[in-house]
């Protein structure tokens, strides 16, 4: 007898609409998810009964509401789960609102089936809908609907969960779409597989002309047409490319009106309610995984996570591929289907096809919920023919986690299981290693070519030839050989790669990198700067950040021209010392200038770091910072990056990036430790604690406290002291204190046999110290 605990299905429902439809109505997300609850409710045979009876609401999260920058221009509910059960005579003890991604329906079918296992809740609704169709269709119109809504209440907001679906380089160099990073999968597997880019095509669109033909079929599908393989893979003027080699009709088709549920219970629940046992299905085995971040995998063209899940969720319900009768595998993109297909040895022409909706470009996308509407379909089917097993397969992110489901009428009880063993075996597999800043001969590994309404852009990661690690670089505006290449068979192509600040660039050659984007040569600028004052006083560099009128704030420009004039200082023999300060008597610096950045305009870094110091991988000649006023966020990590700092004495200092949701991510977070201690720096970085002049003094965070606006004067003071020393011993000295930095250990470090003193021993400035002390005289430096 199964044990009235275990988690059973017992209803699904759909709900969709078309603008072209007659009788349109222009439904919200809400109502779409109210529609697809109420037909889930119907489904299960106890109606309203089974309303009052939720215990708990959990929803897919939507589009609008699924990135801190998504927008509503519509509006929405501020509790989805909550707007829907109001919307059916439901009043659940708990709400729920899911992370972003594709794999959370599956998720909470197997999380709700856990809980309602463990006596947690009896009665469960997994819902989610998507107007995307109707708000791009009806915004901005007089007319348009207000589909927003306050129903207040508890809610479990879960976050956007986005960790590992796009990181800062990948953004920085275009890669700005879900479809130009799979097209990086899409093409690594081309390159594994030695196809051209002819041969390629026609194999995607075979792949998914059996998909489009089961969506001109189902009554909920966004685009019901059959096509063939050609139409799918020939680009034209409706089916034009987006990032090669992906065409329109061969991604997710977002543009949708859709809403599906779930309803979800324990036996004895579905008993009371009067749910016909041939309701009644049962999640036989499931599987929850992870894959690394997208740069990091071994294979660019595998999906290991999702065959892993696949299997394990098979394994656990006691059965092989070969068992299954139907299957569902997420489709937003060829390679989301033939990653899981390669693995498993699952030929992507099996007769039992591999989606039950049509698939995400042409039965639609809605949002992180399309496989609600394949677990709907999978339940329908086990229906039909009882005993028979479906497997769905649902993917999130940038093939970043899968969830696999198996589903079948025959009864089971249920088996708690923990995936982190199998996770743990996907993670133990060593990641590749990365150069963020790569230089020289590479080869290619990847590439896609990037269709935009301003023009094509050019992405390639590569390998470098000297160690072989992986980097990501972008072809340079106006460099139509390189696009050539990657317009063919670029796998295994040789190429030169040169970073900068605004990113990693790529070209065929060294020669043409040189040409499209020379190294600026060291120096100071002749006409001076725009940001920056520059003044030379004999061996001593001033240079101080001339934006006043910004509390001496740093934007990319300023940026640049300060890691200019330090590029050209550490260049300059003759130039032994150099001071940093800002204009004016109110600051320092405020950091980063806030007002550029929310302005959204471009945002980088140089290589080198803020202000061209914070990542400067060798500074070999003293620093001193002239701190005038505070020195709060970056500014703060700037004068951390020097090698001394003088403080007026109303200067104050802090990390205040906390208070403006963001980390101090220019160094802040490993030199203040170091500098003042773990338990200050702990204190000042979670609260943005400030320190005062002389609270920075007694921590060890300035050399010296000035007067009232004395802090420039006493750093020329603290400068001329150090040009009394030989700058040669100088620059080693600073050259093995940075050796001894990277050796764990004081007996180690003070062991470390440095060249720095082969060095000293070769140099002028060693022969005219020890004679100028002999002879009782000044000694004059050479600087060699």
């Amino acid at each position: 007898m199964i044990d009235p605990s275990t988690p059973v299905l017992v209803g699904v429902g759909q709900a969709s609409e078309r603008i072209d439809d007659p009788g349109y109505r222009a439904l919200s997300a809400v109502e779409l998810g109210a529609e697809a609850a109420r037909e889930a409710l119907r489904d299960s045979g106890a109606g309203a009964a089974a309303a009052r009876a939720v215990d708990v609401v959990a929803a897919v999260r939507q589009f609008e509401v699924s990135t801190p920058f998504s927008h509503a221009p519509l509006g929405r509910s501020d509790n989805y789960p909550r707007s829907v059960a109001a919307r059916i005579g439901a009043d659940p003890a708990h709400a729920i609102l899911e992370v972003t991604g594709g794999q959370s329906p599956q998720h909470l079918v197997t999380e709700l089936a856990g809980r309602i296992a463990a006596g947690e809740w009896e009665v469960a609704l997994l819902v989610g809908g998507e107007a995307i169709s109707t708000a791009r269709h009806l915004s901005g119109r007089d007319d348009a609907p207000d589909h927003a809504e306050s129903v207040g209440g508890r809610l479990e907001d879960r976050g956007y969960g986005l960790a590992g679906v796009a990181t800062r380089a990948e953004l920085a160099h275009g890669l700005t779409t879900p479809a130009h990073r799979y097209a990086l999968m899409e093409n690594a597997r081309r390159a594994r597989l030695g196809r051209t880019g002819a041969e390629y095509a026609a194999e995607m669109g075979a792949l998914f002309a059996p998909f489009s033909e089961v969506a001109a079929g189902n009554p909920h599908a966004a685009a019901p047409l059959a096509r063939t393989a050609a139409e799918l893979a020939t680009p034209d003027d409706r089916n034009r490319p987006i990032a090669d080699p992906y065409t329109r009709y061969l991604v997710a088709r977002d543009q949708v009106n859709q809403g599906a549920a779930v309803l979800m219970c324990s036996v004895a629940a579905a008993r009371r309610l009067g749910v016909a046992d041939d309701r009644w299905v049962f999640l036989h085995g499931a599987c929850d995984l992870r894959e690394r971040d997208l740069l990091d995998r071994p294979d660019l063209s595998a999906t290991p996570a999702s065959a892993a899940a696949v299997r394990t969720a098979l394994d656990r319900a006691g059965i092989g591929l070969d068992d299954l009768s139907t299957l569902d595998l997420y489709s937003c993109f060829p390679i989301a289907v033939w990653g899981p297909c390669d693995a498993l040895g699952l030929d992507p022409a099996d007769p039992r096809g591999l989606t039950l909706t049509g698939g995400l470009p042409f039965f639609g996308g809605p949002g992180n919920d399309y496989s609600t509407h394949a677990i709907a379909e999978t339940v329908q089917r086990c229906r039909a023919a009882p005993g028979t097993f479906g497997l769905v397969g649902a993917n999130g992110g940038i093939a970043s986690k899968y969830s696999a489901g198996v589903y079948s009428t025959t009864p089971v009880p249920w088996r708690a299981h923990d995936d982190a063993t199998r996770q743990a075996e996907l993670d133990a597999v060593p990641a590749v290693p990365r150069a963020e800043h790569p230089d020289g001969p590479a080869t290619v590994e990847s590439w896609t070519v990037i269709h935009g309404t301003d023009g094509r852009t050019g992405v390639v990661v590569g390998r470098l030839d000297a160690d072989g690690r992986r980097f990501l670089a972008r072809v340079p505006d106006g460099d139509p050989e390189t696009m050539d290449l990657l317009a063919g068979d670029p796998a295994g192509a040789p190429v030169y790669v040169r970073s900068s600040g605004r990113g990693n660039r790529v070209t065929t050659s060294r020669e043409r990198m040189d040409s499209l984007c020379p190294r600026r040569p060291a120096g100071f600028r002749a006409g001076g700067y725009e940001h920056v004052r520059v003044h030379r006083d004999g061996h001593v560099l001033e240079v101080t950040i001339d934006r006043p009128d910004a509390r001496n704030a740093l934007h990319p420009p300023a940026n640049d021209e300060l890691d200019e004039v330090f590029d050209a200082y550490f260049a300059d023999d003759d130039l032994w010392v150099a001071i940093l300060t800002g204009a004016g008597d109110a600051a320092f610096s405020a950091g980063n200038d806030l007002r550029w950045t929310a302005s959204g305009k471009p945002m980088w870094v140089p290589t080198n770091g803020f202000a061209g110091l914070t990542a400067r991988p060798r500074m070999h000649k003293p620093v001193i910072a002239a701190v005038n006023g505070y020195a709060l966020g970056g500014g703060c990590e700037i004068a951390m990056a020097c090698h001394l700092a003088v403080a007026d004495e109303s200067a104050s200092f802090g990390l205040t990036e906390v208070r403006v949701g963001l980390v101090a991510g220019a160094g802040g977070t490993a030199r203040l430790p170091r500098i003042v201690g773990r338990r200050l720096a702990t204190e000042m970085i979670l609260t943005g604690r400030r320190l005062s002049a002389a609270e920075a003094l007694e921590a060890g965070l300035v050399n010296r406290v000035a007067g009232a606006g004395k802090a420039l004067e006493e750093a020329r003071a603290l400068a001329g002291e150090i040009l009394e020393g030989s700058p040669t011993s100088v620059r080693l000295s600073l050259r093995m204190m940075d050796e001894a930095d990277a050796i764990p250990g004081t007996a180690d470090a003070a062991a470390h046999p440095s060249g720095a003193l082969d060095e000293l021993m070769l140099a002028a400035d060693t022969i005219e110290g020890v004679t100028a002390f002999a002879e009782k005289r000044a000694p004059v430096w050479r600087g060699y």
